[in-house]
C-alpha cells in the first residue's frame, strides 16, 4: 500500500513538519498502541490538536521533538483508556446476568402479570397466527421460512404477525387498565 503524501506546503513550519514526518510519527503510534489503524487515530488527533497550537519559532529539531511528544503522549492516553475499556467490559452474555437495581416487587409482579396476560392473549389466537408469531419472536426464525413451512406466502406470515402484535397490545393494555383501576 502506497502513502500518498501531499506536496503543497502548510502556513505553519510546525504543520509542515508534521506532514514531511507523518509516517515515522505513525511508526511511533503504532508501537505503543499496537495497532496501525489506532496508530493513524493517534497521529489524526495529533494533526487537530496542531492546528489550534500557537506558533512555535524555535528550532526544526525542537519543532520535531514536540511534534513526537506529542504523538507519543496521545498513543499512550489511547492505549491506557483502550486497557481501561477492556478491564471494565465483558462479553455480551455477561450482561444478562446482571440484577436490575431499583426492581421492586412491585414492579417484578406487575411486569410478570404483564407477560401472563400476553400468554393468555396469545391462546386466544388462531393456532396458525400464533405459531407464526412465536416462531418470528420467540425463536428468531425469518418470515420467509415460516412461510414456506406453513404453506403461506411471506405477505400472509407478516400480516399474521402483525395481527397477534396489535391482539397482544390490545389486551394487554386493557388487562392493564383494569388493573390500574382496582
Amino acid at each position: 500500500m502506497t502513502e500518498q503524501v501531499s506536496t503543497s506546503r502548510c502556513d505553519s513550519p510546525l504543520l509542515q513538519a508534521f506532514v514531511d514526518n507523518r509516517t515515522i510519527l505513525v511508526k511511533i503510534a503504532a508501537r505503543i498502541t499496537g495497532c496501525r489503524s489506532r496508530a493513524e487515530d493517534v497521529v489524526q488527533d495529533a494533526f487537530f490538536r496542531l492546528q489550534s497550537a500557537p506558533q512555535i519559532t524555535s528550532s526544526f529539531k525542537a519543532q520535531l521533538s514536540y511534534l513526537f511528544q506529542i504523538v507519543r503522549n496521545l498513543a499512550i492516553d489511547h492505549y491506557r483508556k483502550q486497557a481501561l475499556e477492556q478491564k471494565y467490559s465483558g462479553p455480551e452474555e455477561e450482561g444478562l446476568n446482571v440484577v436490575i437495581q431499583g426492581a421492586s416487587p412491585e414492579t417484578s409482579h406487575i411486569n410478570f402479570s404483564t407477560l401472563e396476560h400476553i400468554a393468555e392473549a396469545l391462546t386466544e389466537l388462531p393456532s396458525r397466527t400464533r405459531y407464526a408469531f412465536e416462531m418470528y419472536r420467540l425463536h428468531g426464525v425469518p418470515q420467509k421460512d415460516i412461510a414456506k413451512e406453513l404453506g403461506v406466502s411471506p405477505t400472509l406470515v407478516n400480516f399474521m404477525i402483525r395481527d397477534a402484535l396489535v391482539h397482544c397490545r390490545k389486551v394487554s393494555g386493557v388487562r392493564a387498565d383494569t388493573f390500574a383501576r382496582r
